[in-house]
């Protein structure tokens, strides 16, 4: 077989508006799914329905694909029927303070217990001032404080009738009570006392002994009675007390019967309030401290809006915190201080009850978010944590808030590399995500799905706001949507790059007036766009026309061919051709890969060389070994080379070198060899045959230039429309080839040659050309080895002489 010249029809697969079936973009109904996604569809709706630990879900898909917009679109409609999920609070904890309570109430009831708490503290704040202002308070008041003073007074003049009968005086002074003894109804002096006989100082000395035992029994007794008089004090008051704050949190108790927790909330707060009155009475200031009512503070962590579905939570920065929620500080004389009111909310809360979707590179790269989302999914439960206890740090006394118990579905967006590594390095990764949902990064191209993409196109037109495209600019999108995906026979999925297009194409039609997008607006957007991107590809260009870099468009040479490569500039991607060159000499059969050698060759690049080298052998030497010493290289590559499809090209420029036959220059060859001489497909094969393409438009087409490719890269085939129409007036040719020796009757304007019933090549053919060379150089091997063992034995017959 020879090589296949491909017609015109061949380099580009058109969509004929006509087949579309409408004008515009208007006349099309919206898709009610997203394009060729069935299997992810699938696979999310099992996710999200499935009960049971760990059927999270991971959504997998390259960059621009549109996880995203997927996740949200599918989730949507399902989030806004489901139940709406509770109302969770913070409350003060009356036991553990520093263990802040968690309720759960009802949708949208989180305010509504907050404003009721808020309204309580107020009443409370009028209504008991005004009671103890009253008369009933202030006479049983008067009637406790006369009570407590009767009994004060009548155990002190017990003690003063006891010290009067044995001539001893109780007083009272500025420090205290003292015992005196009397002389004539006054205090002693004390030097009568010291006047007195012996026996009666004795007597008195032992007197005033035992007044000063009883009173400071009496005295320490004091302590205890006030004691008393404070818890009667305090018993009244809550009495009293109780007429007003029972009624009033007895109304909210019946108000939140239902909710679990709140009764018996409320029966701590009735207690506290009354035991803490005082608080809410007017201090020296005449008003209420708002601290002291601090602690009825509800903190709504999380409040849903009744009949509003599942909540929906995209988290663009998944930090521990801005997961799981937080703890705040306030500065207070210089200590940071914290309490259950300052308690915030993590993604986790706000999604509870929901979904929570997540980019898996980006929560990776906090790994202490990633440890504490992986704890709250296997304790189904949100834990808030103090900045020291995050980061492992000792830190001073804090909250331990009470946890949230977490019931949800979260949904990492990442690649498969990404995907394929967390499998591999954490083993909780399977346990807690076990629903895989893959994103197509294409579907197949027919009449039925080309219609379909044109709905795709019209959803997201509608979608984005812009204006309607006509059916040839769509079938223009079509086009595009199949060198996107680098198959004629596919469409590409990536919803990303599509809608960049679509809002360049309607940019551009705006700027021309027109009320509609036609396949001109378009087009001019297409160029525009390489023009963007098209500065490397503009610096490789020069460098050929100025011979920096040294490629041939016409002529013939020994040992040298044009390969096609491509490389990666930022968002554009470059094709160009690179000179590959091949020298061969007398040797042990060695071909060496100086890129490999110099380090700048990768393994797939070495191995593509290994193949051409088995190839090489055997075919034209199966029944001994190769000598010859050959070396291939991309000429003027000064960076890393990886990738086997330049070994085709390699393998033409060896049997050149080897047989020398110069090869054509105005032609440019790309495909990958195996070992029984097939040429493979190759990746990026529209972007090599452009970039040799502008080439040779730079140096003048003369209708002999053109590339080879691998015929299974036929159907993969999407060229710019001014190649294609190069092709059609013959300036510019493809030939499509499925084996090496297609390649090298092309390249040399020979007969490749295949073997004969007596094994041998044709004459003059390419391959009986190479094959007698490399008989030369085995013979020529021989002869030298023999040569060196006469000399050899001569230098050891000399030896022996000498000797």
């Amino acid at each position: 077989m020879s090589a296949e010249r491909l017609p015109e029809g061949a380099l580009r697969r058109r969509a004929d508006p006509a087949e579309l079936g409408f004008a515009t973009t208007a006349e099309l109904e919206p898709l009610p799914a997203l394009l060729g996604q069935a299997r992810a569809l699938e696979a999310i709706d099992f996710g999200v329905r499935m009960r049971g630990e760990g059927y999270n879900l991971f959504v997998l898909g390259p960059t621009g694909i549109g996880k995203r917009g997927l996740t949200r679109r599918v989730l949507g409609g399902r989030a806004a029927a489901d139940p709406t999920p509770a109302d969770w609070v913070y409350v003060h904890n009356f036991d553990e303070p520093l263990q802040p309570r968690a309720l759960c109430l009802p949708p949208g009831q989180g305010p509504v217990l907050r404003r009721d708490m808020a309204e309580l503290v107020d009443e409370l704040g009028e209504a008991l001032p005004a009671l103890f202002e009253g008369e009933e308070y202030r006479a049983r008041l008067q009637t406790l404080k006369a009570g407590f003073a009767q009994s004060e007074e009548a155990r002190l003049a017990t003690l003063r009738e006891r010290a009067r009968a044995v001539g001893i005086a109780l007083l009272e002074t500025d420090e205290g009570f003292t015992l005196v003894a009397l002389q004539d109804g006054e205090p002693m002096p004390d030097s009568a006392f010291e006047a007195l006989p012996p026996a009666r100082r004795r007597a008195l000395e032992i007197s005033l002994a035992d007044l000063r035992a009883a009173l400071e029994t009496e005295l320490d007794a004091q302590p205890q009675q006030r004691r008393a008089y404070r818890e009667r004090l305090r018993a009244l008051k809550a009495g009293m007390a109780r007429r007003v704050v029972e009624p009033r949190i007895g109304e909210l108790r019946a108000r939140y019967a239902d909710c679990p927790g709140l009764p018996v909330y409320l029966d701590a707060v009735q207690a506290d309030v009354l035991g803490h009155v005082d608080d809410f009475l007017p201090q020296e200031e005449d008003r209420i401290e708002p601290s002291r009512s601090h602690r009825y503070r509800v903190n709504v962590l999380v409040s849903r809006v009744p009949g509003c579905g599942a909540p929906l939570v995209f988290e663009d920065h998944p930090l521990h915190q801005s997961l799981l929620g937080r703890l705040e500080y306030l500065v207070e004389a210089g200590n940071l201080v914290t309490d259950f009111t300052l308690i915030r909310p993590g993604a986790l809360h706000l999604a509870n009850g929901g979904y929570l979707i997540l980019e898996a590179a980006q929560l990776l790269g906090h790994p202490d978010a990633w440890d504490g989302l992986k704890r709250a999914l296997r304790s189904a439960a949100i834990r808030v944590l103090a900045p020291g206890e995050v980061y492992g740090q000792v830190s001073t006394v804090s909250l331990d808030p009470e946890p949230i118990p977490l019931r949800l579905k979260v949904l990492l967006l990442g690649d498969a590399g990404l995907y394929e590594l967390l499998c591999e390095q954490d083993p909780d990764f399977r346990a807690l995500f076990k629903v895989c949902a893959p994103l197509e990064e294409d579907l197949p191209r027919t009449p039925e799905s080309q219609r379909l993409y044109a709905r795709l196109v019209a959803t997201l037109v509608a979608g984005e706001g812009l204006k309607p495209f006509a059916a040839a600019a769509v079938a223009r999108v079509i086009e595009e949507a199949a060198r996107r995906a680098e198959d004629a026979e596919r469409l590409s999925l990536h919803l990303g790059e599509l809608v960049e297009l679509l809002r360049e194409t309607d940019f551009v039609a705006g700027e021309h007036g027109a009320a509609a997008v036609d396949a001109e607006a378009f087009t001019e957007a297409l160029a525009r766009r390489r023009r963007r991107r098209g500065l490397a590809g503009e610096r490789v260009l020069e460098a050929i026309r100025r011979g920096t870099v040294l490629i041939d468009t016409a002529g013939c040479a020994i040992g040298q061919i044009n390969g096609l490569a491509v490389f990666e500039s930022g968002d554009a991607r470059v094709g160009k051709p690179v000179r590959v060159t091949a020298t061969a000499r007398l040797g042990e059969g060695e071909v060496v890969d100086i890129e490999r050698e110099a380090e700048l060759g990768g393994p797939l690049h070495a191995k593509g060389v290994l193949i051409l080298t088995s190839l090489l052998g055997a075919r034209y030497a199966p029944d001994r070994p190769l000598s010859l010493r050959a070396s291939l290289v991309l000429e003027q590559s000064y960076g890393p080379i990886e990738g086997d499809s330049a070994s085709a090209a390699e393998f033409c420029a060896l049997l050149s070198a080897i047989a020398e036959v110069p090869l054509r220059q105005s032609l440019a060859m790309t495909g990958s060899l195996n070992q029984h001489g097939r040429i493979q497909a190759i990746a990026a094969v529209n972007d090599k045959i452009e970039g040799f393409f502008a080439v040779c438009r730079q140096a003048g087409l003369d209708g002999s230039q053109g590339v080879v490719i691998p015929a299974a890269n036929v159907q993969h085939l999407m060229l710019d429309p001014e190649l294609v129409e190069a092709v059609a007036t013959g300036r510019f040719h493809v030939y499509a080839v499925a084996d090496v020796d297609e390649a090298i009757a092309l390249l040399t304007g020979l007969e490749a040659g295949e073997r004969g019933a007596d094994g041998s090549f044709p004459l003059g053919s390419v391959n009986q050309r190479v094959e007698a060379r490399l008989r030369t150089l085995a013979l020529a091997r021989q002869t030298g080895e023999r040569r060196c063992g006469d000399d050899d034995a001569d230098h050891r017959r000399q030896s022996r002489s000498a000797r």
